[in-house]
């Protein structure tokens, strides 16, 4: 699909990618694009800058965040691409509290959830359309230091496939976008994160590079044009991948070997931190 003359709607589009996915799409000629985000001063900023639409939304909550997809529609016309992109990062392992690791259930399968069930049936109706759900290389290889959030990014890509096997042949494109380590608060609060001397700090997936929001976000779209399903902005985890499918148990050793770098024998980190 192009997205010239496209409704466009960004969740997360208040900061990093999210924000980089709205201000190209604009850049790409969408006809209006919904900068929702759960802080309502970021959402908006972004949407007085790129001349879009700003939305404050929980998408956790599934009935007000249905209720807000369906006004778009009716103030707008039918929604061409849906980017699923809010997510945050917690440390800690099997000690989180269950409603801990719910509530980020919520954010990264849930709602993919709820804006599939929204707009696929519309979407059908029209045509076709696109949903570009973010997920992380977490979802793909593993996070070290947060046990919800390489559960719950597996499950976002495992969510990924189901509805582009269930629903291509209806027209629906399918991306899934698996970053390792991009400028945004996700990496500036990684529980992986190891500060060096000069402040900058960095993690494990950091090692292949961290890359600037805008970047990842052309790539995205780019392969929402191209109806790819697979946006690995860090080839390397298409590698990584292939080593873990082949010789897990190695794979697992390096792994190990990663944590004992950043944690030694200490227990990890237990706090939340940073949405």
């Amino acid at each position: 699909m192009e997205l010239k003359d496209q409704v466009v709607v960004v969740t997360g589009g208040g900061s990093g990618i999210g924000e980089a996915l709205a201000a190209q799409s604009i850049a790409r000629g969408a006809r209006k694009v919904v900068v929702a985000d759960l802080n309502g001063d970021q959402a908006k900023r972004v949407a007085d800058e790129i001349g879009a639409e700003a939305l404050q939304i929980d998408v956790a909550d599934e009935a007000v965040y249905t209720e807000a997809i369906k006004a778009i529609e009716e103030a707008n016309g039918p929604i061409g691409l849906f980017c699923s992109n809010a997510g945050f990062v917690t440390s800690g392992g099997l000690e989180d509290p269950n409603a801990d690791m719910d509530k980020m259930w919520q954010v990264h399968v849930m709602a993919h959830v709820t804006a599939a069930r929204a707009v696929v049936p519309g979407m059908i109706a029209n045509g076709g359309g696109h949903l570009l759900q973010t997920a992380s290389a977490a979802g793909l290889l593993s996070q070290i230091g947060s046990m919800a959030y390489s559960v719950t990014k597996h499950a976002a890509v495992s969510l990924a496939e189901w509805l582009s096997i269930t629903h291509e042949h209806q027209g629906i494109g399918v991306s899934v976008l698996c970053p390792q380590a991009v400028r945004t608060n996700i990496i500036i609060n990684s529980p992986d994160r190891i500060e060096e001397p000069d402040g900058e700090g960095f993690g494990v997936a950091a090692g292949d590079g961290i890359l600037e929001p805008t970047d990842v976000a052309n790539m995205s779209l780019d392969a929402v044009e191209q109806n790819k399903f697979w946006v690995l902005p860090h080839p390397e985890v298409a590698e990584y991948h292939k080593r873990k499918a082949t010789d897990v148990e190695r794979w697992l050793s390096g792994m190990r070997r990663f944590q004992g770098q950043l944690f030694g024998d200490q227990p990890l980190p237990g706090e939340a931190i940073a949405r």
